[in-house]
């Protein structure tokens, strides 16, 4: 069974929001991640480490954060 969840890649003062799906079984470590979505998170890591926002808004949806002043 699958189950559908937003992870949260956060580098720097970028977050991205990454759709993958969470595999639930009986057996073994569960939930976990297929290979193919723990790939995209790591792509997406360093696509903001890299700071190329082009290659990491191709996989998920990316925002700036900046500081509150009280």
């Amino acid at each position: 069974m699958t189950k559908k969840q937003t992870k949260l890649v956060h580098v720097g003062n970028y977050v991205a929001e990454v759709d993958v799906e969470l595999i639930e079984t009986e057996q073994g470590w569960s939930p976990y991640l297929s290979m193919k979505d723990a790939e995209k998170l790591d792509i997406v890591r360093k696509a903001l480490l890299n700071k190329d926002l082009k290659s990491a808004l191709k996989l998920s949806r990316v925002f700036s954060l900046s500081p509150v002043q009280v």
